[in-house]
């Protein structure tokens, strides 16, 4: 077998397959059909501050390949996660990211301080949210803010920081590059797509807040270039997302430049993607003479 293991910001992952953040829940209801210790690791459900109620209903609407959600970030609130949820991944062998989100910078950097001290190996930064003391433009969407959001929460962390960027700007590789000069130790992209599905019998649109992030397959592509384009901006590892659903586009963000990859809505399609796409890897690395998997990563070759 290939040697699978990566190393992100000085964390090792028994595997590069690290399963997405809100489609995954804390990991206890999928590990009632597998076991989880199988995952290099597993980014939680976005938690804030305090517990939220997430948005009203309907909130997930299908898509050709893929969903639009607007959830909202319905979560218990980062105390709960740590007395409740943590516990539990803490047994499991495997890597576990927290996945932090907010309406305001205090709001990142009071949770993050709450997770000093804790079995969070790495945290993940979720700056798709509204900013509610700038007009509600995402941190995400300017180069400015990313840097700043970025600083101050490394300041307080003790763990990685991993920043997670938006698809939707005008040029991803600023972003990242914002990221990396604020202090991050890696980044994860993409985040959803924004999108909208109108039902046309009631002419209303099908969720409830209008528009909503788009996942899936349909975005894969876009995902591939963005990473391409990020992994060949920025010096700190890069984690790949967005379409992921068999272990060919896995080998493509590895080749594209990403240190490890993020499965999202392929677990709801099929809950034994992640293991599918491990062992996918393992047997293209092993017919391909390939020792390690690190061997493989950014040697795509453009024309």
């Amino acid at each position: 077998m290939a040697d699978l293991r990566v190393n992100i910001a000085g964390v090792q992952f028994k595997n590069p397959v690290i399963t997405a953040s809100g489609t995954f829940g804390f990991g206890q209801e999928y590990a009632r059909l597998y076991d989880i210790s199988k995952l290099g690791g597993i980014s939680c459900k976005g938690t804030t501050l305090h517990e939220r109620p997430g948005n009203l209903p309907p909130r997930i609407a299908e898509t050709p390949s893929g969903i639009l959600n607007s959830v909202g970030l319905q979560n218990p609130g980062v105390d709960a996660f740590l007395k409740d949820d943590l516990p539990f991944l803490a047994q499991k062998d495997l890597e576990v990211i927290a996945n932090i989100a907010g309406s305001q910078v205090e709001d990142y950097v009071e949770s993050v301080r709450r997770l000093q001290g804790s079995k969070v190996d790495m945290i993940e930064l979720n700056i798709s949210c509204p900013n509610v003391k700038e007009g509600g433009a995402s941190f995400g969407t300017s180069a400015k803010s990313v840097e700043n959001i970025t600083k101050q929460v490394k300041a307080v962390a003790e763990q990685p920081l991993m920043v997670k960027l938006t698809p939707n700007v005008t040029d991803i590789t600023e972003m990242a590059a914002a990221a990396e000069a604020g202090g991050a130790d890696a980044v994860s992209l993409i985040n959803t797509l924004t999108g909208m599905k109108i039902d046309i019998r009631t002419r209303r649109p099908l969720l409830k807040n209008n528009t909503g992030g788009m996942s899936g397959p349909a975005v894969f592509p876009v995902a591939l270039r963005m990473v391409w384009q990020v992994a060949n901006r920025v010096k700190i590892p890069v984690v790949g997302m967005g379409g992921i659903s068999k272990w060919e586009d896995a080998v493509e963000m590895l080749l594209a430049g990403a240190t490890a990859i993020q499965i999202g809505t392929a677990n709801f399609t099929d809950a034994y993607t992640p293991l599918k796409v491990i062992q996918g890897l393992n047997d293209y690395l092993d017919a391909n003479g390939e020792k390690s998997v690190t061997d493989i990563i950014g040697k795509v070759q453009p024309w």
